[in-house]
């Protein structure tokens, strides 16, 4: 091998080692930053939706706000035969609205199991997205973080088989390089 070789050689190695080094510091911080997600995506595996305490809120202020409404509708008509000293039909008014009453209250209760159910399952596949997001590896967006050109990556890995001396190698790696480049710009 000729001093040229060795010296791109040499040269290429220790870029290697720069970069070998620089993607050990991304994967130490990759781990750090995955612990930190890992144990709350798993806590949000293990505990999705809403807590009790904020299940009984909602719940509470919903049948509230029908109550409310009804107790209003009652009230109205109670005041409609004091005012009028008529209490025909009063009573079955008072049904009436006990009925639709319970029929509204059952009817926000359906939807509020629903609507918890539905933000437990979201808050669960959410979680797996990002666990999965943190386990996934994508080599292309990899590469471009480091700056390195895939077709660039085989080049140490060419120069040293026989029979393609460096330089043919890394002409070769250059050109398709090069070669692809505008498709990547555009």
């Amino acid at each position: 091998m000729s001093r040229a070789q060795t010296q791109t050689l040499n040269m290429t190695d220790q870029q290697l080692a720069s970069i070998n080094a620089q993607n050990q510091q991304f994967l130490n911080q990759q781990q750090q930053t995955g612990n930190t997600l890992t144990s709350q995506y798993q806590s949000i595996l293990n505990n999705p939706g809403l807590s009790p305490a904020q299940q009984a809120a909602v719940t509470s202020q919903s049948q509230g706000s029908i109550a409310s409404a009804f107790d209003s509708l009652q009230q109205s008509a109670a005041n409609r035969v004091a005012a009028t000293g008529n209490s025909a039909g009063f009573s079955e008014l008072t049904d009436d609205l006990a009925r639709q009453k319970a029929v509204a209250e059952g009817n926000q209760a359906q939807q509020n199991q629903l609507a918890f159910a539905n933000t437990a399952y979201q808050h669960q596949m959410s979680a797996l997205q990002g666990l999965s997001g943190l386990y996934g590896v994508d080599s292309n967006l990899l590469g471009k973080t480091l700056g390195i050109p895939s077709q660039l990556l085989n080049v140490r890995a060419n120069a040293g088989r026989n029979g393609q001396g460096f330089f043919t190698s890394l002409g070769s790696g250059l050109g398709s390089t090069l070669g692809a480049l505008p498709s990547t710009l555009f």
